[in-house]
């Protein structure tokens, strides 16, 4: 009976367990004319897809995702800043290889991506520590381990276009999303909730461009070979993926469940020039 009365609190606590992160626009979008009114409650976004035009997209490049000024000054660290960049681009660049033949940045290719990150709430990692305390240490006694408390959440907010060979936006998102209970791990780091929403933003706009359609609630499916090898630490189908570096994998994945910082586990910020963490006025957009 002790057991039940603890899990059904820490499930009630579970179900306020959500932030919410306001959409933020950087001003970085060749036009916000097209995009239609916002959508969601926690994980927000609007969006505007020319399928028609994504019909004849056959390669694509991905110009390396930046942050807004005021975005870049909530991370302390460069390496924490490269990591969330890296994590976003290349669940992007994994996702794309899918459908496109993705190029590296900069050669000709028939649709462009950019990506601004326009605002980051921080994870309050002392917070977070002692969520993932007291979870690990519930699953030692109860047939279910507590949820995350819904204390210290983080977030993100991003904004991304895709442009044609002409420079036509082809397809735009403004999407925000904060970090819950339930479907994001509790990292002790400042980055931890904005590492994962990163990822969960790169799969968002890259299955709007493969599918042609907004994305909408949950989506499941069967990932494909290639991306479950990336997933793994693999080599991705394209060599323009690397430059994000490669998925710490499996000991990722034990990281996470153990509240690690990514910093732990995934190595790839130097692979990241740091020049790149920060963006500038729209006329010097690279």
């Amino acid at each position: 009976m002790l057991r039940l009365k603890i899990a059904c609190i820490g499930l009630s606590l579970a179900l306020a367990g959500c932030s919410s992160v306001p959409l933020k626009e950087a001003g970085t979008l060749t036009s916000y004319n097209q995009l239609g009114p916002a959508k969601g409650k926690f994980n927000k976004s609007r969006t505007f897809v020319d399928a028609k035009a994504l019909g004849s997209i056959r390669s694509v490049s991905i110009s390396p995702t930046v942050f807004s000024p005021s975005a870049a000054s909530r991370v302390k660290e460069a390496r924490d800043r490269a990591l969330v960049l890296n994590a976003l681009d290349r669940a992007m660049c994994v996702a794309l290889s899918d459908k496109y033949q993705v190029v590296p940045a900069g050669q000709p290719s028939d649709l462009t991506v950019k990506t601004v990150i326009a605002d980051l709430v921080p994870t309050d990692k002392i917070t977070a520590g002692v969520s993932k305390a007291v979870s690990l240490g519930s699953s030692a006694v109860l047939p279910v381990s507590i949820p995350r408390l819904p204390l210290g959440f983080g977030g993100l907010a991003v904004e991304a276009e895709a442009l044609d060979r002409n420079g036509t936006q082809r397809a735009a998102m403004v999407w925000s999303r904060g970090a819950n209970s339930f479907t994001t791990e509790a990292r002790v780091s400042e980055i931890g909730d904005a590492y994962s929403l990163g990822t969960t933003f790169g799969n968002d706009f890259s299955r709007m461009l493969v599918t042609g359609k907004a994305p909408s609630g949950w989506h499941i499916s069967i990932p494909s070979g290639q991306r479950i090898k990336s997933f793994l630490g693999g080599k991705p189908k394209y060599a323009a993926c690397e430059v994000f570096g490669r998925a710490p994998g499996l000991f990722g994945m034990v990281g996470a469940k153990v509240g690690a910082p990514p910093s732990w586990t995934d190595k790839s910020a130097k692979t990241r020039p740091t020049s790149l963490a920060v963006q500038g006025p729209p006329a010097t957009l690279q």
